[in-house]
C-alpha cells in the first residue's frame, strides 16, 4: 500500500503510472472475464451498482444483459446513458511487516466509462444468440451441453456499451 495515492481523472489518467496496464493488456483482461459491477445513477443522483454478465471481444463495444422485466438498471440508463463498468480479479494477500498496513493485495482491474443503449433491430435474436454463445465460452461451457437452445431470448434485454475511456490497473504485490 505505502504512501502513494492512486487517483484517476475522467480522462483515464492515473497518478500511479507504475500500476497502470497498457491498453492492450486492459483489453485482454476484459476478454477473459464475464462478470462486472456496473454503475448507473438514478434521477436523484444516487449511485446504483449491480453485478452483470458481459462480453467484450475487441474494439470499442462491450455487451451486457439483464432480465426483460426492466427494473432499476433500465430505468436509470433511460434517464442517463452514462455508465461505469468495473471488472476485477484479486489474488493473494502478501503480508507486510511490521503492520498489516504494510501488506499488499495482488490484483488486476479494468474500468470502462461509456454510454449504453438497448440493442434492437431485425437481427436482435442473432445478437442475443451471439452474446450467449460468447458468454458460455468464457464460462467454460457450450450450448451443445444443453438439450434445447436459448429458449428465453425474448425475456432478456441486451445492451451495447460504447467504450469512451478504458483503464486497467495491476498490483503485483510488495516486491514490484
Amino acid at each position: 500500500m505505502g504512501k502513494k495515492k492512486v487517483v484517476m481523472d475522467m480522462r483515464g489518467n492515473m497518478t500511479r503510472k507504475d500500476r497502470q496496464m497498457s491498453d492492450a493488456d486492459a483489453r485482454a483482461f476484459l476478454r477473459i472475464h464475464a462478470m462486472a459491477s456496473v454503475g448507473t445513477s438514478d434521477e436523484t443522483g444516487w449511485p446504483y451498482v449491480v453485478p452483470l454478465m458481459y462480453v467484450y471481444e475487441e474494439g470499442d463495444r462491450c455487451f451486457l444483459h439483464t432480465g426483460g422485466r426492466g427494473g432499476h438498471f433500465l430505468s436509470n440508463i433511460r434517464r442517463n446513458p452514462k455508465i461505469c463498468v468495473t471488472v476485477s480479479a484479486s489474488g493473494q494477500m502478501q503480508q507486510g511487516s511490521p503492520s498489516p498496513c504494510d501488506s499488499a493485495l495482488v490484483y488486476q482491474s479494468a474500468i470502462v466509462f461509456g454510454t449504453v443503449r438497448v440493442c434492437d433491430g431485425v437481427d436482435l435474436e442473432e445478437k442475443k444468440t451471439w452474446f450467449f454463445d460468447r458468454l458460455l465460452d468464457r464460462l467454460g461451457d457450450s450450448r451443445e451441453n444443453y438439450s434445447v437452445g436459448y429458449t428465453m431470448l425474448n425475456r432478456i434485454i441486451l445492451y451495447e456499451v460504447a467504450i469512451e475511456i478504458l483503464t486497467g490497473k495491476i498490483n503485483v504485490g510488495l516486491h514490484h
